[in-house]
């Protein structure tokens, strides 16, 4: 009797060892999001704002559906929240490559020689101040087809703060270790992988961290070109024509759900990465 008390109570341990722990860091967050809720539905059922509330997503039978399969296919366009998603995440991530690829390339080049960074830089401040949606119909002029002009458009959007922090990071490299690299006549790619690289890792990540959320963001302007497809931003483009408020909602939802998990994703491999 003893031993299996003792037992129970080892076993229970760890959860109030862990609640003790972390629940300064638990509690806020929930009465924050909690007390939002009950604000929403204040307003909601007292007719201050027109949007549905959200005990909406359960008592909405079309929402519910969304909510409480969010796996189901029926083929075409008509499938749940999470196909929806991961399409739209597959573009994001596609495009977002293309953005890395050219950041980090350019901003290297730019960030080694001042003449092409005097010469560039008011382009690219220029263009980085346009919104993705104004892209939209260039992207589609320009290339003809829904799915490149969708990619072009998270590719402008995310190419940017890689960029210019790619170019800043190698423009902080010390003076002391450009001395290095002249006494010991370094080769250009030892002075890359050895210096140049560990030096401006932590700018690159930085912008690589910026760029993911805005690729997330500009979804929904990519895919609003692209009609009849599965992705979460052509879907709450879809449920907007329709009236379905309850439903572009629940997109959201996942919408901000993903873009914490690929910012705290990309934080923690910034993590490993820049210790080593």
């Amino acid at each position: 009797m003893t031993t299996a008390f003792n037992s129970q109570r080892s076993g229970a341990n760890p959860l109030a060892k862990f609640w003790r722990k972390n629940s300064q860091n638990i509690l806020p967050p929930i009465v924050g999001i909690l007390g939002f809720l009950a604000v929403w539905q204040f307003f909601s059922m007292t007719g201050l704002i027109k949007l549905p509330p959200p005990t909406d997503l359960i008592t909405n039978e079309r929402t519910r559906i969304y909510l409480m399969y969010p796996f189901f296919n029926r083929g075409g366009t008509d499938v749940g929240l999470f196909w929806q998603a991961m399409a739209s995440l597959q573009r994001v991530l596609i495009g977002y490559s293309f953005a890395a690829l050219v950041g980090i390339s350019v901003g290297i080049i730019i960030g080694l020689n001042s003449f092409w960074n005097k010469a560039l830089d008011p382009l690219f401040q220029f263009l980085r101040t346009v919104p993705p949606l104004a892209w939209v119909p260039l992207a589609l002029a320009a290339l003809q087809q829904n799915q490149p002009a969708a990619l072009f458009v998270i590719f402008i959007t995310a190419v940017w703060p890689i960029l210019i922090n790619t170019a800043v990071g190698v423009q902080q490299i010390p003076q002391d270790y450009i001395n290095v690299k002249k006494v010991l006549k370094l080769a250009p790619r030892k002075f890359f992988f050895k210096i140049l690289i560990p030096s401006a890792l932590p700018y690159i990540f930085t912008g690589l961290r910026i760029a993911i959320g805005l690729a997330w963001l500009a979804i929904i302007a990519a895919e609003i070109v692209m009609s009849g497809i599965v992705g979460i931003g052509f879907f709450i483009w879809d449920s907007y024509q329709n009236n379905y408020i309850s439903d572009i909602i629940l997109a959201l939802v996942y919408i901000g759900a993903i873009g914490l998990i690929l910012d705290k994703a990309m934080a923690y491999f910034q993590t490993l990465i820049v210790k080593e």
